[in-house]
């Protein structure tokens, strides 16, 4: 959530800023300086009154000690005027409050000064590619034929259980899985990131600490008789740890890592796009959240991307960086970058993780704060990266790594897993 202090310091800089999003906020803008405008009126009014009625009761007291009883009754009449007073502001202030940070929540982060125009996909910067194509061997199939011919996943028993998009891992494919997720926490761990295991169900208020909140609420799982939320993203929980937290600066950077299952409702999903692994409603995903001080976080953000192309390179897969343009930003970011990795029997590029710098934007709904140097409170900045979402680069080593013999194992991999090939 934009601090209002700055939207009302700022109002053009926000603007135009939001416009690189391809939104014309101009209207809100100036609704939301209202808005607060009014609310801090009534505010002022507020503690005005609750101040002439404090003073009130004291020159009452004073009156009473002196035996001035009449005086005193007429003071207290005015009194009672001045808390009737008090009671309807503090709720026109409380309301406008409301309606305030309602109007907040519609208006996304502000993109960094380095995000390129653009409305869509296409207008994505690829910033970095590294590996090599290979070039598959005659009657190469895609991982969704694959599967079935190696019997790792069953799509067709996933939707007896459930339904569309809930895969079942089976044998070596199940095994495969799983090295990939101790692989991925082990990179991560290795690399300072201290791993956690997190709730899989969130409430209403972690859903809004960190954005997913009204913004997404169509695309997550309601467990409506309890009025909880299944996560889509580790990101969810693992950022929620620090809901109205204050660290010492000295805390400061926190790196977490945490492997969750995701749930997606991908409503509207549809088509050759989303075949197999390429689209799910449930998936793994291992995740790195950073919480660090503004002064750094932009070199934290660099250092998270170079550490998953360090996961890539030793996976051998062939990918590529993407820096978001602004119409193709979450709601939440400041500067995102995408990671995809190609999928040589499908033709296709496939995203596999973002990871984004949100400023202070997730910390301001959070009240995420540290204690700097002279005692002042200051919102920290939050980070997250997919390190990685398992579908696809399991799709990717599937179809690349496939051969006439079987499906051969990353080299990387093989400790984990303890077998080199699937056939």
């Amino acid at each position: 959530m934009l601090q209002i202090a700055f939207i009302r310091e700022n109002q053009e800089k926000v603007i135009k800023a939001l416009a690189k999003r391809n939104i014309d906020a101009k209207s809100v803008v100036e609704e939301v300086v209202k808005l607060d405008e009014n609310r801090r009126a009534a505010q002022v009014e507020l503690d005005n009154t609750l101040s002439e009625s404090n003073k009130l009761s004291k020159d009452i007291g004073e009156l009473m000690k002196a035996g001035e009883k009449a005086k005193a009754a007429i003071l207290k009449e005015k009194t009672a005027t001045l808390k009737e007073k008090s009671k309807e502001l503090g709720e026109k202030a409380e309301a406008l409050a409301v309606e305030l940070t309602n109007k907040l929540y519609t208006l996304p982060n502000l993109p960094a000064d380095i995000v390129p125009e653009g409305k869509t996909p296409d207008d994505n910067l690829n910033v970095f590619q590294e590996g090599d194509i290979p070039v598959l061997h005659e009657g190469a199939q895609p991982h969704w034929e694959l599967v079935k011919k190696y019997d790792i996943i069953d799509f067709e028993l996933g939707v007896k259980i459930t339904g569309a998009g809930f895969p079942v891992y089976k044998g070596k494919g199940a095994k495969l899985q799983r090295a990939l997720i101790n692989y991925f926490l082990d990179k991560n761990t290795a690399a300072g990131y201290n791993e956690v295991q997190v709730p899989h169900l969130v409430n209403e208020a972690s859903g809004y600490g960190t954005g997913q909140l009204p913004d997404k609420e169509g695309q997550m799982y309601h467990a409506g008789v309890d009025d909880l939320y299944l996560i889509p993203t580790a990101e969810v929980p693992v950022t929620n740890l620090f809901r109205d937290v204050i660290l010492n600066e000295s805390e400061l950077p926190v790196l977490q890592t945490a492997y969750t299952p995701c749930f997606r409702r991908e409503a509207g999903s549809y088509g050759a796009h989303v075949r197999g692994l390429n689209r799910l409603h449930q998936f793994d995903k291992v995740e790195i959240v950073r919480i660090e001080h503004p002064d750094k976080s932009y070199e934290a953000l660099d250092g998270m991307v170079e550490h998953v192309k360090g996961i890539l390179k030793e996976l051998k897969l062939p990918y590529r960086v993407l820096r978001l343009c602004g119409g193709d930003m979450g709601f939440t970011s400041a500067l995102t970058y995408d990671f995809e990795v190609f999928s040589t029997a499908q033709d296709r590029w496939l995203e596999i993780s973002s990871v984004s710098n949100f400023e202070t934007f997730q910390a301001n709904r959070l009240k995420l704060r540290f204690k700097d140097k002279d005692g002042k409170n200051q919102l920290a900045h939050t980070l997250n990266g997919s390190s990685l979402a398992l579908p696809r680069v399991l799709a990717g080593i599937l179809e690349n790594y496939q051969t006439p013999e079987g499906i051969v194992i990353p080299e990387v991999l093989r400790p984990y897993c303890g077998f080199d090939i699937i056939n």
